[in-house]
């Protein structure tokens, strides 16, 4: 459903290890609406759900409630650490109504 780069996969990694909330809890990756184009994208830790997608991945889980699912298969994630900043990048085939600069919040 969700593919995550090594690069996305190492940093989400570190963020655990340095936040003790996260630990013992999957990564939540979801969409709400919101944001300059219409929807946006959010992360947070939480519990897993019944009714989740859950994508396992070495040393976290990846959880996806049904309703984002439909928004979010094929997405590409990677982390980018440029001039401009660093931050996780979302590539999402999907967005057919385009997005916004930010690159957190897309249409379809």
């Amino acid at each position: 459903m969700v593919t995550l780069t090594p690069v996305a996969e190492n940093r989400i990694r570190e963020i655990i290890q340095e936040t003790p909330e996260a630990q013992g809890k999957s990564l939540r990756l979801f969409v709400e609406g919101g944001g300059c184009a219409g929807f946006q994208y959010g992360f947070t830790f939480d519990e897993k759900h019944e009714d989740d997608a859950v994508q396992e991945h070495e040393g976290f889980d990846l959880a996806i409630d049904p309703g984002s699912a439909m928004y979010l298969s094929g997405v590409i994630i990677d982390y980018v650490e440029s001039l401009e900043g660093a931050g996780f990048k979302i590539d999402n085939p999907n967005a057919g109504g385009g997005s916004c600069g930010c690159g957190k919040s897309f249409a379809v």
